[in-house]
């Protein structure tokens, strides 16, 4: 992971939400940490990625009114 530069950081956050989309399941902070092995303690560094995919129009939020501790996210075509 620290060896990941932007780029393939964002494509690992799409690839995941891809992935958990089709076994009708949603990229979310914990499911990312899980998937990086990020402590819970780092959960800022994981929540920085996904704002970088978000940002990047790779995924987006599955509902927009969700508290953000509960936020979803599915890739950008779902």
């Amino acid at each position: 992971l620290k060896e990941m530069d932007k780029e393939e950081r964002v494509r690992a956050c799409y690839l995941h939400a891809c992935l958990k989309r089709v076994t009708r399941d949603y990229l979310t902070n914990p499911s990312l940490r899980e998937r990086f092995g990020i402590d819970e303690k780092n959960k800022a560094m994981a929540s920085r990625y996904i704002r970088e995919a978000v940002e990047e129009g790779v995924i987006k939020p599955f509902d927009k009114s969700a508290a953000r501790k509960m936020m979803k996210y599915v890739p950008f075509w779902a």
